[in-house]
């Protein structure tokens, strides 16, 4: 009965993991009709083989029940109603064409806590009910529906919290797709929720008092009371600890040096807290009848659920939790395995689109391997003493656990994750326990809660000085390159496989090799005989990555918000170390601050720039002469003037045969007419003439910006040049098998 259970369990979540194959048959998903014909081949031929398990119909049942996952997760996806707000601002014919921008006032209700973004606005998420044109100003509110994402400046969001209902006056906006190759599908990750409109706010009126809701007012009670304890970033760090990061606003620079120290796990309400919290319980009531024991666990356990919002670690942890509770009740053992299974099941019916959930995966697959390997690791570290043996033991299996996933989504890893971790578990122990207290403290009289936080000083900067540390150990961060989806069920195959197959445990050694060879020599053979030249979807400076034969060279590094949010997570994720060659044909502050972001995480080799007198700490810099080729390895590159000290007007650029011509500022007049032909023209859309245009000649024109000139735009379509606009069509890679091809043509 237990097996049949888990079977079906099983083909539930494998029929939601198979919506992930694109395309359709009749409306029903590829993925689907894979498993319900794999299912009866199965129902056929392994109670042949397996006599002591599920019969013939158990299987069969499986797979219907996987091909209907899939359909209930093709249904719960969110689509726009006829009423919502996203139709103010989508074209009537096409629903991802845009209508010119427009200012309006949306009534609504608060329906999140605001929460300070990383370029310091306060973000939260409006209930809309009413739109009205500001433009023309005698035009008729509008009733809508839905969820929209508001942003506005931090004055305009003082005093707001959910349940308030305002008018906010500002543009809406269609949120973007992923522009970039492997960057982040804002879009996609809104529309999850429910979301498929922004609204860029510049003023916000509350309409209608509100008191704040219980549960807000007891977090913000706790925040102030071990804010006042222990200061700042202390307090946010404790109470983020307590109740989850989502709950408090930690500063983005901790949340980044937590994360790159492999510490993010621990600004995240999760197993760790709803285990601490039953074992005070179960401690704390020993004396009381069993029955009462469950209702004030359970209760603590709501409770608490409901303090850190509706996450699905906590989600997991607090079902684990209760399971484990009733089943100490009624004094009856709990398998584990069953456990963790029976808890994705129940939260995968309520909500399907948690399968594809980053931090749902890594929940359950920590959580796993700390009940399948630290068992096997104990027995192999039972010299220890007992009390140490964990130390080592749980970051251990969370790591090798969690590193395929991470690499398939981040494409890094942390060398020294293990050991930060060896060291912050007992710190992590002692801050949650005393957080708890703190927090239990702080809602009977809140000068107690600060004076027990207080306490809390000493373990709370260490941690902080512990991340820091890590951040600064050379090499702190490795990366291999995203590995594909095979790679990952490889890797995850032969977890399980060792993991299930007793004897195979002895040979774990050779499980390891096999592994990290999935992993390294895939990344080694793609970065060996790579050639690919990428323009990406910037918001400042243009950016170039050349890319050959694992030599890396970067034209321009963009603001710091570029290089931090889109050209290192892509350099990352195409398993990059290091810069070989870093030109920069301006070195302003605003660059300077890219390639320190840059430096901070990869080794630059040798870097240019046109300022003569141009500095950067820790890296020496060489002139961009004018008018002399400078090796890139195969490829070259050549200024054609300097249109101030400080920048270069143009760069030449010969890679792989073809000639790019970057106009980076635009030459004096008497000037334009000595700019050499080129197949690649390269600028952020400025007036050119049509002589400039002839002279240059180009079969293919990339605009890093906006817009086009009008001019421009209308002489390239004449003489039928390609022309790509990173901010209409995404970043731009150019391959020798697949020539020049947009990233929105390519998710296409």
């Amino acid at each position: 009965m237990a097996t049949s259970a888990a079977v079906i369990c099983l083909a539930y979540i494998l029929g939601l993991l198979l919506t992930g194959i694109p395309g359709k048959v009749a409306n029903i998903p590829i993925g689907a009709i894979g498993l319900l014909v794999i299912g009866v081949v199965v129902a056929f031929l392994v109670p042949r083989f397996w006599r002591m398990g599920p019969r013939s119909r158990v299987w069969l049942v499986a797979a219907v029940i996987g091909v209907l996952a899939s359909l209930y997760f093709q249904a719960r996806i969110p689509r726009p109603t006829a009423t919502d707000i996203s139709h103010l601002f989508l074209s009537s014919n096409a629903t991802t064409e845009i209508l010119p921008r427009q200012l309006y006032q949306v009534q609504g209700t608060i329906a999140t806590s605001p929460r300070l973004t990383q370029s310091q606005r306060i973000q939260f998420e409006l209930e809309a009910t009413q739109a009205q044109a500001i433009d023309p100003p005698n035009s008729s509110p509008r009733p809508v529906t839905g969820r929209v994402l508001v942003t506005v400046p931090p004055l305009q969001a003082t005093g707001l919290y959910p349940g308030q209902r305002v008018t906010i006056a500002g543009s809406l906006y269609q949120p973007k797709p992923a522009t970039n190759p492997g960057g982040f599908d804002f879009a996609k990750y809104l529309a999850q929720q429910g979301i498929f409109t922004g609204l860029r706010g510049q003023t916000v009126t509350v309409t209608a008092p509100h008191l704040p809701p219980p549960l807000w007012s007891i977090r913000q009670r706790i925040i102030r009371s071990q804010v006042a304890g222990l200061g700042v970033p202390e307090g946010p760090l404790v109470s983020a600890m307590v109740m989850g990061g989502r709950s408090v606003d930690l500063p983005y620079e901790m949340r980044d040096q937590f994360r790159w120290a492999g510490l993010a796990h621990a600004l995240a309400a999760s197993g760790a807290q709803v285990s601490l919290l039953v074992g005070i319980v179960l401690t704390c009531t020993q004396r009381l009848q069993p029955n009462l024991r469950l209702g004030l666990g359970l209760s603590v356990l709501l409770f608490y659920l409901s303090l850190t919002g509706i996450e699905a670690s906590v989600l997991r942890a607090a079902i684990m939790g209760t399971v484990a509770l009733v089943a100490l009740t009624v004094e009856r053992k709990v398998n584990p395995i069953a456990s963790i299974l029976f808890a994705a099941t129940l939260l995968l019916l309520w909500n399907p689109l948690w399968m594809f959930d980053l931090g749902f995966q890594l929940s359950f697959l920590a959580t796993l391997g700390l009940l399948v390997t630290v068992p096997v690791l104990s027995q192999w570290l039972d010299w220890l003493p007992a009390l140490l043996i964990p130390l080592f033991t749980v970051p251990i299996a969370a790591f090798l656990w969690t590193l395929p996933l991470l690499l398939f989504a981040f494409g890094i890893t942390s060398p020294y994750s293990v050991l930060i971790n060896i060291v912050a578990t007992p710190l992590i122990a002692v801050i949650s326990v005393g957080g708890m207290i703190s927090a239990v403290a702080a809602l009977i009289y809140p000068s107690a809660g600060s004076v027990l936080a207080g306490l809390l000083h000493l373990p709370s900067y260490l941690f902080i000085q512990l991340a820091e540390w890590g951040n600064q150990l050379p090499g702190n961060t490795w990366a291999v390159g995203s590995i594909s989806i095979v790679r990952l069920l490889l890797l995850y195959g032969l977890m399980g496989l060792i993991w299930a197959w007793k004897a195979a445990q002895r040979y774990w050694w050779i499980a390891l090799i096999v592994g990290m060879s999935l992993i390294l020599i895939p990344a080694w053979y793609t970065s060996t005989t790579l050639l690919q030249a990428t323009v990406l979807d910037t918001t400042d400076r243009p950016v170039l990555v050349w890319q050959e034969q694992g030599q890396v060279a970067l034209i321009n590094s963009g603001s710091e918000t570029d290089a931090k949010f889109t050209v290192l997570p892509f350099l990352l994720k195409q398993g990059v170390n290091r810069i070989d060659w870093a030109v920069s044909p301006s070195l302003q502050s605003v660059d300077r601050e890219g390639w320190q972001r840059l430096q901070s995480h990869l080794a630059i080799q040798a870097m240019y720039a046109a300022a003569p007198s141009a500095s950067l700490p820790g890296t020496s810099i060489a002139p961009l002469a004018f008018d002399r080729p400078m090796q890139l390895g195969a490829a070259t590159v050549r200024s054609l003037g300097h249109n101030t000290s400080e920048t270069a007007s143009a760069l030449v650029l010969d890679m792989a045969g073809q000639r790019w011509l970057f106009l980076n500022h635009l030459p004096a007049v008497n000037q334009q007419v000595q700019l050499p032909s080129a197949s690649v023209l390269w600028w952020t859309g400025e007036e050119l003439s049509a002589e400039i245009l002839a002279a240059i000649n180009p079969t293919v024109a990339i605009v890093s910006g906006r817009t086009i000139a009008p001019s421009a735009d209308r002489w390239l379509q004449a003489h039928s040049v390609t022309t790509f606009v990173t901010d209409r069509d995404g970043a731009v890679q150019w391959t020798p098998q697949r020539g020049f091809r947009s990233q929105l043509e390519a998710v296409d």
